[in-house]
């Protein structure tokens, strides 16, 4: 998924042995929320969003794939994302077909980013996301939402090991 495809933006302000401090460049998300667990909800999720970008909005107009896709749980729903290409301002961007995506603007933020490679299961990405907060806390840092998976690779044709995630929590600029 991710060769050759466009990512968000970031400033990296901070490098650490385990994880990195970026701020984020403002982006616009074509998001669905759904009530199944991770596992359920990534594919048809996925296929949802791509629906849209390959064509099914109001206007037929196809949409550059870009990487990562995003996954998070917002007060037990899930939500998965995709970012729009930069190109893309709200105005210009289609309608789409499915009601159930929702286009929105994602002011840029600061994030706390772990990077991994392998699965993407629910226990490893809750043992990062607590060692990360962990590592958030020791630099007297503050997280101010919860954790979100980047997902960069095809998981269905890219060899785990070579796989390229992240986990990714947003935290307060204390500066």
């Amino acid at each position: 998924m991710s060769e050759k495809l466009e990512e968000p933006k970031y400033d990296l302000i901070r490098s650490f042995d385990s994880f990195e401090i970026r701020l984020y460049h403002d982006t616009i998300q074509a998001r669905i929320a759904s009530k199944d667990n991770i596992s359920n909800s990534s594919s048809s999720g996925f296929r949802i969003i791509a629906g849209y970008i390959f064509g099914g909005n109001n206007s037929g107009q196809k949409i550059a794939m870009t990487a990562p896709v995003h996954m998070w749980s917002d007060q037990g729903i899930m939500k998965m994302a995709f970012t729009m290409p930069s190109e893309h301002d709200l105005s210009d961007l289609p309608i789409p077909n499915n009601s159930s995506i929702e286009i929105v603007e994602v002011t840029g933020r600061l994030t706390a980013v772990m990077k991994f490679s392998g699965f993407t299961g629910e226990k490893k990405i809750e043992k990062l996301s607590n060692h990360l907060l962990k590592l958030i806390s020791q630099n007297k840092l503050e997280a101010i939402s919860p954790q979100v998976l980047a997902v960069y690779d095809n998981p269905w044709t890219t060899l785990p090991f070579l796989r390229r995630n992240e986990i990714l929590i947003p935290i307060k600029d204390n500066s």
